[in-house]
């Protein structure tokens, strides 16, 4: 039995040694910079530096767009959902839209930033379309995908799928049952989404929406395509502090940083796993 035992947990040992090499390791040189100076002296020179000036501003920035980005999703995700939790289970719509979801989810960096390009950039098709037959110019007030509103719409893109997964189980989780013994009562739809429906269900569109959250700022190379003449996000300014010959030196600031992100990641985690525990009792 013992050596049964010993010979299955040989099967997660590659996980382990990819997560300890990718993750662990990875997570243990940034908080070690984060508290050094280039010589290798302690220092809190880095915090203080990575939440002063610019830095605080791209963090404030990268909140502000992962938020909008996150409920704009979670919202628009959630609507898809139920639309899709309400239609025939085994209908061609619904298969479609959760093949799309699977694999639109995951379509991100270089590729989605040259997608929208393609589409909406300064020779888009879209955007010859509209500015030949219809005399339409869609960059007459700024160059918008280029900055932060556009990056904001290239997320969202993202955002909305992925609500869509992870949202989805939830709605299904609700049991007709539950609705036949509110009617039973006495109570209506309003009664049964005031005090059945929308209980269950806010801990899991909250901690789906704190999951988007995550995975808009953990973002790097859809910004670092769309956004090439400034850093007005943290991934981006974490970027150029540790590949920019402007910045060297300043590496280890360039790990405060980050350590800063691992910190709202791993809160963002935190609750989110708490929210999930507290859903997991009413729809496992």
């Amino acid at each position: 039995m013992q050596r049964s035992f010993g010979l299955d947990q040989l099967g997660v040992l590659p996980f382990f040694i990819f997560v300890s090499l990718f993750l662990f390791w990875p997570t243990v040189v940034v908080v070690k910079g984060a508290f050094q100076t280039s010589e290798g002296a302690f220092t809190l020179h880095n915090l203080i530096d990575a939440v002063s000036n610019q830095n605080l501003r791209v963090f404030t920035l990268s909140i502000m767009l992962s938020a909008i980005t996150a409920v704009a999703g979670a919202v628009l995700g959630g609507m898809l959902s139920w639309a899709v939790a309400t239609g025939p289970r085994h209908g061609l719509l619904r298969r479609a839209i959760l093949a799309a979801s699977g694999t639109l989810a995951q379509f991100g960096g270089v590729m989605l930033a040259f997608a929208f390009l393609a589409t909406f950039g300064f020779n888009g098709f879209i955007t010859l379309f509209l500015k030949q037959q219809m005399s339409v110019d869609i960059f007459a007030w700024g160059q918008w995908l280029y900055s932060l509103p556009g990056l904001a719409l290239v997320y969202t893109y993202f955002q909305i799928p992925l609500m869509v997964i992870v949202f989805l189980p939830a709605i299904e989780g609700l049991r007709p049952q539950w609705r036949e013994a509110c009617e039973t009562l006495g109570g209506g739809s309003l009664a049964y989404w005031r005090h059945v429906g929308l209980p269950i269900l806010w801990p899991s569109f909250a901690g789906a929406t704190l999951l988007l959250f995550a995975n808009a700022f953990s973002a790097y190379s859809t910004a670092a395509a769309l956004l090439s003449q400034a850093d007005p996000l943290v991934t981006l300014r974490i970027g150029t502090f540790l590949t920019s010959e402007v910045m060297l030196g300043q590496e280890n600031l360039g790990a405060a940083l980050a350590f800063g992100m691992i910190i709202i990641v791993v809160t963002t985690t935190v609750l989110y796993a708490l929210l999930k525990a507290r859903t997991s009792r009413w729809l496992a």
